[in-house]
């Protein structure tokens, strides 16, 4: 006898064109995974019926759906449609600057400073991580840099492996482009989105294919010790089973470095911040569903407000981080975190342009003391098109989008 095993198991991803349906049988990638725990659910009906004989005497099952989980660590290119669903929108195309001889490197290598032309008219943000083509010096070239401030003709960076860039004059053809591509929570057009999810276990020829299935929040746990880890309760349609493969000529799942917190850094308010011990955030997309009369699946899944909100510790070192809860202060804060220390490391970053936070309780304890400070992200309403910052809660750049 045969029992299926969860190394056997394999995980494959692709989004769906109508919801609930299932897609081409082609074009689907598996997945990296802790664990997927998702599986079909039905609403039980228990008979009420007050009887002589003192028994329950009918119980039906009523509307099917699917719930789980997909758990896994933070890996580079892994969760990007699940990121895309999550927040209504693709990855748009990336910010770039196209080859042009206007920018040179000033301020002890910090800064890329064209005369003509505007980062902001070319789509820059802050936190976004660009990279530099084109000058002579080859220590400029190819470095990953954090945008840490930025006007129309001054591109503040910080980059990623720590490399002061070298001054050098304008004249050279030079690109800067952002790595990778960027989503975020829009405020525009919005697109409804979903994937299907198949579990298939080759020891037993048992696939089970979710369908209609859309994030119901995406849990990100950056600790100071071990991996990122990352975990997205999902909530579907319906499931069917067969003893074959649904998928076909599925994609390899990624190779890219699981993600440490330990290896990135993060900006609070436009400055570095070495004293964080731990951090924590989840997107909520607040789904519901109605069940009707005359059908055994839900007819739609029906999307809330998107909410952000999580948690930092931080050691108490000075007066700044506690008056941000004093004060009520709105900051905006930028984390990146790569998967090895080259000069091009892949990365993923996560940008909140505004923030506010809600407590600033401490420990105590022959330690170094620690702030536990939750926050909420709030949708940035002074950011947008021409402007140094995004009109959104929340993005998120990939470099392998």
């Amino acid at each position: 006898m045969t029992i299926a095993a969860g190394v056997n198991k394999k995980v494959a991803i692709k989004k769906e064109t109508s919801w609930g349906v299932a897609p081409g049988a082609t074009g689907a990638q598996y997945m990296r995974r802790v664990s997927s725990s998702l599986d079909l659910v039905k609403a039980i009906n228990e008979s009420a019926e007050i009887r002589d004989d003192g028994q329950v005497a009918d119980y039906r099952h009523g509307v099917r759906s699917v719930a789980g989980s997909i758990d896994g660590e933070l890996s580079v290119g892994t969760y990007n449609d699940l990121f895309e669903v999550a927040l209504r929108q693709d990855f748009p195309a990336a910010a770039t600057t196209g080859a042009v001889a206007v920018i040179a490197v000033t301020g002890t290598g910090t800064e890329f400073t064209r005369s003509t032309g505007s980062y902001l008219t070319d789509g820059f943000k802050l936190g976004d991580v660009v990279s530099a083509s084109g000058f002579t010096t080859s220590n400029n070239n190819a470095h990953y840099a954090m945008i840490t401030a930025l006007t129309a003709t001054v591109m503040t960076v910080a980059t990623l492996d720590g490399t002061v860039l070298t001054d050098e004059a304008e004249g050279d053809t030079v690109t800067l482009a952002m790595v990778g591509k960027k989503t975020f929570a829009a405020t525009g057009t919005k697109t409804d989105q979903s994937v299907a999810i198949e579990h298939w276990h080759d020891d037993i020829n048992q696939s089970e294919l979710c369908l209609g299935l859309k994030p119901q929040s995406i849990s990100i746990g950056l600790p100071p010790t071990g991996m990122a880890t990352i975990s997205i309760p999902m909530l579907g349609k319906d499931r069917t089973n067969d003893t074959s493969q649904y998928f076909t000529s599925v994609a390899a799942a990624g190779t890219d470095p699981v993600l440490a917190a330990v290896s990135g850094f993060i900006y609070v308010d436009g400055a570095a911040v070495a004293l964080i011990t731990g951090m924590d955030f989840v997107i909520d997309t607040g789904l519901s569903t109605e069940p009707v009369v005359g059908s055994n699946v839900n007819p739609a899944i029906f999307r809330g407000r998107i909410k952000v909100s999580g948690n930092m510790s931080v050691y108490f070192q000075d007066a700044v981080f506690r008056d941000y809860f004093d004060n009520e202060t709105e900051v905006p804060i930028y984390a990146v975190f790569k998967g090895g220390s080259t000069a091009n490391p892949e990365f993923i970053s996560f940008v909140f342009p505004r923030v506010k936070v809600g407590g600033s309780s401490k420990d105590d304890g022959e330690k170094g003391l620690v702030q536990t400070m939750p926050f909420t992200a709030l949708l940035n309403g002074a950011g947008g098109t021409g402007i140094n910052s995004e009109n959104t809660t929340i993005s998120i750049q990939d470099s392998q989008a």
